[in-house]
């Protein structure tokens, strides 16, 4: 696990512009993603995530020519995901900037893949992407989604944990779908359980509403925090996120 805790602005991308919603619903422009980058690494983001939340849904890879100008105005790791279906994707997506891609419904529907990406270029380079429904049906309460959550699948969400760690992922991105876009907290249910079963660092996404959010998902065993609408819309900055994690005694870089 990562000896800091890593603070992470995550842009969802559609037809070139940054977006957000309300699970994964009623999309609205928050901005150009080259933009808003080089705002965030400025502010002193320990990464950016890049997740092109339609690629997947109209069937396409991700937009490459945004990833390569997004990677030339910053200097921090870029994670890209959206579309990602093969080796092939991953090494035009490396070869564009990205630093690290992340995989969620091409590797439900074949786990191979996150094998063979660890294999070409290191299981760091692989973060799986969960996004996750409560559902009492799953073992866990737990369900695994796909296609930007439109399909639930008949996964139990730890079930798939343990699957992709064993397959090959340096890390986790676990997105509560329940959560995201509410701005009333991370779902520390769904932290807490992922870190009980994860060898690899996990990555805490969906519900960032407040300062005081953010250290309870590093008190449930996220390693880095990922947030969107929030520094979108400047509600605090990157910097009061890490000041309010360190008078928690949270170690942040």
């Amino acid at each position: 696990m990562s000896l800091a805790t890593r603070v992470i602005p995550c842009l969802d991308v559609a037809a070139g512009r940054v977006v957000k919603g309300v699970r994964f619903a009623g999309l609205a422009d928050a901005g150009d993603p080259v933009e808003l980058a080089a705002r965030y690494a400025e502010q002193g983001a320990d990464e950016l995530t890049f997740l092109d939340v339609t690629a997947t849904v109209e069937a396409r890879g991700t937009m490459l020519q945004t990833v390569r100008r997004t990677a030339e105005q910053v200097f921090i790791p870029l994670t890209v995901g959206g579309g990602v279906r093969s080796v092939a994707d991953v090494d035009a997506l490396l070869a564009a900037g990205a630093d690290k891609i992340g995989v969620n419904s091409a590797a439900i529907a074949r786990p191979q893949l996150i094998t063979e990406i660890a294999q070409h270029f290191g299981a760091q380079v692989c973060v799986v992407s969960l996004d996750v429904l409560r559902d009492d049906r799953r073992p866990s309460g737990f369900a695994v989604t796909t296609h930007g959550g439109r399909t639930v699948t008949e996964l139990d969400a730890l079930e798939w944990t343990r699957t992709a760690i064993d397959a090959g992922a340096g890390e986790l991105l676990v997105n509560s779908i329940d959560a995201d876009g509410t701005r009333e907290g991370y779902d520390i249910g769904l932290v807490a359980a992922v870190r009980a079963v994860s060898s690899v660092p996990v990555i805490a996404s969906g519900g960032a509403g407040a300062l005081t959010h953010f250290a309870p998902a590093v008190e449930a065993g996220a390693d880095a925090v990922l947030a969107a609408s929030v520094f979108h819309r400047g509600t605090f900055t990157i910097a009061q996120v890490k000041a309010v994690l360190a008078e928690a005694g949270v170690v942040v870089r």
